[in-house]
Parts: C-alpha cells; structure tokens; sequence
C-alpha cells in the first residue's frame, strides 16, 4: 500500500531541522570554546603580570640585601675622599657644627698590643651611627688604615632613614699607634620588634664598656676611647647627610662651607684632637697642628 502524500514529504522536513540543531549546538560549543580561551589567556596575562612583579621585588629585595650585612666594600674613590680630606679644609671647618664632645672618664686605662683601645659599638639600623661612622672613618685613618670597610645605610623606618654610611663589620684597622676594633650588633634587617642580629662582643669588649657606662642600656653608638673618653650618640645632626649618596657625602668632605663638611670634618677633627690624648700627640703631623691643639684645650674644659 502506498504511504500517504503527506509523509512522504515530512521527512525531508524533520532531516532539516535536524541539520539546523546539530550546526546551532556546534555553533553555540565553538562560541562556549572561544569564550573559555579568551578567559584562559586574560588568567594567564594576569599571571605574567604577577609573576614579572614578584620577580623584581624579589630582585630588589636581594639587591638590598646585599648592602645590610657589612654590604659592599667601600667604593675607592668614595674611600680616599673621606681618608684625604685637605689639611687646610679641616683647618677651616675647626670644630664645625659639633653639638656633642668626647667626654673624660675615669675607667681603668685599655689596650691591646700595647696601644691604646678604641671600641665602637653600633648596629647597621642606626642613623646616629651611621653619622659618627664617617668621622670615625676620617678620623681613625688619619692613625693607620681601614682594610674590607664595608657600606650600609640606617633602617628606611627609622628617623633620617636610608642614611649612606659605612659598616665597621668585618672590617680591619691596623696602626702603629692604636688599636681599633668596631661591631655592628645587628644589621638593618627586620626580624620581629627588633633587628637580626650581627657581631657579637667578646667578654673582654662587654668589659671595657661596663666600666664606662656602668652597665647600663647601651646607647648607640658609643664609642670607648681606651678607657679615657667617650662618646654615646652622634656628635651632629644626621639630617645633614639625609637623602645623599656615599660619593655626594665624599665628595662634599673637601668644601669647609659645604653644611656637611662642617658637621662630619669637625666631628673627625675632636676625635683626632682626643686620639692624640691617647697616642701622647702621635704622629706629630697630625697631633702637632695648630687645629688639633686648639681642639685638645676645648676638650680639656668640656670634660
């Protein structure tokens, strides 16, 4: 029996709607694809983004670092500017802007080797040390010489942060006239409330400075000249050296009306004329200038 006229030409119609669903359903599986690669790659741009920024923190961070434990050695150039500062320009600044003078004690005088003791006691976070560091610098090598004098800069927290200075940790200092020793407690690295640790003092320096401070808390920095002097803080104003690098400091040493001649030169010319007191006025080139002498009479009415 023939099919009915009407079947017949229904099937073709329901093959095409067929046809026209399936194409719709890859169509709508190809625009759900595309969606899901546009997604794909903006995670993975976002990714990138992050990963490059993490990246150069993490370079920066290591940069830094480097400089927070003794750092770098000092540049040479940086070095010999603030080792040959002009007898004429520290004859000009005198006393400078010193605000705060060695001080006499009366302690059991020290020495090793048979030369008088100087003990530095500081930590790398500190902008006050960071100040008296470099008279210190100036100073003591104008009595020998410094060897693997490392760079370092004050906690970016603290007040004056950021301060350019050097690092007296793992440093040498050899002298026919004195002895010197210099430690740095803690770096300028966070750790919990406080700072990581540095240098350590031996029994001997835990000593030395007991019998000039009496045991008490421990300013930084305070410095023990052979059981005779001392000095607990900076000797000027830190502020003088803010925002500055290394090589403008150095360079700025040989100007006498430059503000930071005046503050760090006449801070190295007290210690000069108080290292002189301990050497009995050696060398004589140094101890024998008009300056130096005039500095030692201050010295003597200030303690």
């Amino acid at each position: 029996m023939a099919r009915p006229k009407g079947q017949q030409q229904g099937e073709p119609g329901r093959s095409t709607r067929a046809r026209v669903a399936a194409l719709r359903a890859e169509q709508a599986r190809q625009a759900q694809r595309r969606r899901l690669a546009i997604v794909g790659g903006a995670v993975a741009v976002v990714l990138v983004v992050i990963a490059a920024i993490v990246g150069i923190y993490l370079t920066r961070g290591s940069g830094t670092s480097t400089q927070q434990a003794g750092g770098s050695g000092a540049q040479p150039s940086v070095e010999k500017a603030v080792t040959t500062v002009p007898a004429e320009t520290l004859a000009a600044v005198g006393k400078g802007s010193v605000q705060q003078w060695p001080q006499s004690v009366k302690a059991k005088p020290v020495t090793a080797g048979g030369k008088p003791k100087v003990l530095y006691v500081g930590a790398e976070y500190c902008p006050y040390c960071a100040a008296e560091r470099w008279s210190m610098v100036m100073a003591l090598s104008r009595f020998g010489s410094f060897k693997n004098l490392g760079t370092t800069h004050s906690a970016s927290e603290d007040v004056f942060p950021n301060t350019a200075t050097f690092s007296f940790h793992g440093a040498g200092y050899s002298s026919r006239y004195l002895s010197f020793v210099g430690k740095e407690l803690t770096t300028n690295q966070r750790s919990g409330n406080g700072y990581k640790p540095l240098d350590k003092l031996t029994a001997a320096e835990q000593s030395q400075l007991n019998q000039v401070t009496g045991g008490g808390q421990l300013s930084f920095p305070t410095v023990d000249f052979g059981g005779r002097y001392l000095v607990s803080g900076s000797q000027y104003d830190p502020s003088v050296l803010q925002g500055k690098t290394m090589q403008q400091i150095a360079s700025a040493l040989k100007d006498p009306n430059d503000p930071v001649a005046k503050a760090v030169d006449g801070s190295a010319n007290t210690i000069t004329a108080t290292l002189c007191k301990l050497t009995g006025n050696q060398p004589g080139n140094v101890c024998g200038t008009s300056t130096v002498k005039q500095l030692q009479r201050h010295l003597d009415a200030a303690s």
